[in-house]
Order: structure tokens, then C-alpha cells, then sequence
């Protein structure tokens, strides 16, 4: 992994949006460029924040332009749940439209998809674009389960023929049948086998976990995280067992959305510890951070990388940075996975922070992840940590 230059190319990268100085004094390893026709893992990887916006947005080229503009690297146009049941028409037409119109543009460069409602809506999508193919990365597949997601499936490989260009479908797991104890194990096992019937065509598995809640009449506080929700991480650890394993079979999960984003009255202690703002002289940001509801957007995003989980979903731009920020490889990481990658013969070594093990035959699977997850998001400088990272995105 190389550093120091930072030329533009085909595609697109994180961080890309912040001047040369500022990434050169955060990154030892500066963020690679991606795009759609990368390898399947780096680009599931690559996802970081997803950024839903309403499909039946009025100016949404120019939303998705000004947002790619921000740093934003992908995006859903979502047909489902955020577009009411008399607009979906017109949001499929404002879809074509914008992907036509995107077209050619540097946000065309972004990861974009369409969360459609119904395997149809593919087919709908695929027959009304012009140039706007080259803009369309995949869909996003929602209610998706062992019944209904063949459907899902072929519509999206028969778009990806009729369009000449190899589509992606992220399906969304949120059906009462997964999330009911009873039905759960037969129906993940039943997802498990159709996915890997169309293994090349899944980029990564995403988690409704809004949905999840509501089979229930849950919806979770500010205060909480949705590890808090007993039920639903329930649900979620068996979706990382049956689909997230690192043995060839599994796909990368990603997290589910964090629904905060304004000022309120706070019942329980902020989740954000203070120590690391003031070692950074950042107090003030600290307190602007837990005032807009993101501290426990941060604790929900280091509980989905502790879970086995990898990017997330978000409704509010403002979210972005604080996925993205905490994505990026330390210093500290970077280092002990290539000492772990330095051999295969097994053994156990000090790290060269001096503060742990690093034990070759466990640590592998994590090594490989981490120096691929660096390659997408960079390797921060030593002493440089996600309160610098954080600061320089949300005060550029």
C-alpha cells in the first residue's frame, strides 16, 4: 500500500473530498480508489456509510451530486419504505431520470443503487435507463427471505444481462420469519443456500433492523444502542453465524441505521468517553457531538465492528463522517496485522505497541480483513486517532 500521492482516477475514494495537507497529516497510507468493477469483498468493504435519500426527491441529481461532492461514496435511492404508496410511480420516474442524469458526472463515480419494493421494480428500473447504466451499481432487495428473494435475484441477474453490465443486490433482512425464534434457524438456512446459489451477484447482506423492532412495537430510545434491544441482537448474532463467516461461505453484514440526528434532552449519561477529546483539546467537539445524538451513533458503530460487522446504514449526511471516520485503520491495527501476516508457521509475538499478543493462526482471518479494510479507507498516522479523523470531516 503506497502513500503520499493522492491523484485522481476512475472512481472513486474515501476521504477525497479533504484538502492534500490535511489528508497527508492523517494518513501514513492514503485511501486507494474503487469502483464497481472491483473485487466483490474489497468493494462490499468499501460500502462504509450508505446514504439513503427518498427516491421521489424533487432535486435528487442534484442531491446525490452535492452529497458525492461531501464525501459521500455511496448511495440508495430508495423506492420502499421512504416513499409513500401513491408516489411510487413517480418515483421510479424520477429514479431513471436521475441516473440518466447523473450520468457522465463525477457522481456517477459513487456506489449507487435503488431500493425497489418488488422485483418489478428491477425490471422497471433496467427498461427505462439510457446512459444512466453506467451510473447503477446494484439494488438494495427488501422483506428479502428464503420465498421471496429468488424473485429478487433473477430480476436483478436478468438487469444485469439486459443491460450488459454485471449488477449487484444487497437484500435486506428484516421479515417477521427471521426474527421469530421459532421460524429463525430454517429460514437463515434457507437464505443461506439461495445466496450462495448467486454468490457473485450478492455484495453484501444488510440488516432492517428497524423492521425487527417493530415486530415487537419496539422502537429504541436515543439512549440505547440497538445491542440494548435484546431480541433484535439476538437476530443479529444469528445472521452473522449462518452469513458472515470467513471460510469462503459467508458475505459481509452491515450495520443497521442509526435513527437520531437533532438536539434533545438527555435521560442517562452521554456514551462518548471524555478522555480522548481532552488528550486532543476537543472538548467543545465532544459536547457538539453528544447534543446531536451522535455519541451513541459511535457506540453503535464500534459494537457493530466488535459483532462482525462492517459499515452501516444512514439516514442523515451527517452520519457519514462518523461511520467513515471510525472505518479508517489505525496505525496500531495496520502494524499488528502485517506482523500477524509475517508468517504462517503459527507462534505468538509481543506487538510493537508493546500492549498486547499477536497470535499468527487466530489473528489471520482479522489481519487479512484489516490490511484489505486499509486499503479502501487508509492507514492513519501514528498518534492520529478518530477524534483527529472525525474533527477534520465534520469541520472542513
Amino acid at each position: 500500500m503506497s502513500g503520499g500521492t493522492f491523484t485522481e482516477v476512475r472512481g472513486t475514494r474515501h476521504f477525497r473530498h479533504l484538502d492534500p495537507e490535511t489528508r497527508d497529516a492523517l494518513f501514513l497510507h492514503h485511501p486507494q480508489p474503487f469502483d464497481d468493477s472491483d473485487d466483490r469483498e474489497r468493494l462490499a468493504l468499501a460500502l462504509g456509510a450508505t446514504l439513503y435519500v427518498p427516491a421521489t426527491r424533487p432535486d435528487l441529481a442534484a442531491t446525490v451530486v452535492r452529497r458525492a461532492a461531501e464525501g459521500v461514496t455511496s448511495m440508495v435511492l430508495d423506492l420502499e419504505d421512504a416513499v409513500a404508496d401513491d408516489e411510487v410511480e413517480e418515483g421510479l420516474r424520477n429514479t431513471v431520470d436521475t441516473l440518466d442524469r447523473l450520468a457522465g458526472t463525477d457522481a456517477a463515480n459513487m456506489l449507487l443503487f435503488v431500493r425497489v419494493r418488488t422485483p418489478d421494480g428491477v425490471e422497471r428500473i433496467a427498461s427505462g435507463l439510457g446512459a444512466g447504466v453506467a451510473a447503477l451499481t446494484g439494488f438494495v432487495l427488501p422483506k428479502f427471505g428464503a420465498e421471496t428473494g429468488r424473485a429478487f435475484l433473477e430480476a436483478v441477474s436478468a438487469a444485469s444481462e439486459r443491460l450488459g453490465k454485471h449488477l449487484y443486490a444487497m437484500p435486506v433482512l428484516e421479515s417477521s420469519e427471521l426474527v421469530h425464534r421459532q421460524t429463525r434457524d430454517h429460514e437463515l438456512q434457507g437464505v443461506a443456500e439461495l445466496l450462495a446459489e448467486h454468490r457473485h451477484r450478492v455484495l453484501a447482506v444488510r440488516i432492517g433492523a428497524t423492521d425487527m423492532c417493530g415486530t415487537f412495537g419496539i422502537r429504541r430510545d436515543r439512549d440505547l444502542t440497538i445491542y440494548d434491544v435484546r431480541v433484535v441482537v439476538d437476530v443479529i448474532a444469528d445472521v452473522v453465524n449462518y452469513l458472515g463467516r470467513t471460510d469462503g461461505t459467508g458475505f459481509v453484514i452491515t450495520g443497521p441505521v442509526w435513527e437520531y440526528f437533532a438536539d434533545h434532552e438527555r435521560m442517562f449519561r452521554p456514551m462518548l468517553r471524555a478522555t480522548p477529546f481532552e488528550e486532543h483539546d476537543a472538548v467543545v467537539f465532544r459536547q457538539q457531538l453528544v447534543s446531536r445524538d451522535l455519541d451513541g451513533l459511535l457506540r453503535e458503530i464500534a459494537l457493530d465492528r466488535a459483532n462482525g460487522i462492517q459499515g452501516k446504514t444512514v439516514i442523515h449526511p451527517s452520519h457519514v463522517a462518523a461511520v467513515n471516520a471510525l472505518s479508517a485503520v489505525t496505525h496500531e491495527e495496520y502494524h499488528d496485522a502485517v506482523d500477524v501476516l509475517g508468517g504462517d508457521a503459527g507462534g505468538v509475538r509481543a506487538s510493537g505497541y508493546r500492549n498486547k499478543m499477536n497470535e499468527r493462526r487466530p489473528h489471520r482471518t482479522w489481519a487479512q480483513q484489516t490490511v484489505l479494510r486499509a486499503s479502501v479507507f487508509g492507514v492513519t498516522n501514528k498518534g492520529v486517532t478518530f477524534v483527529d479523523l472525525l474533527t477534520a470531516l465534520v469541520h472542513r
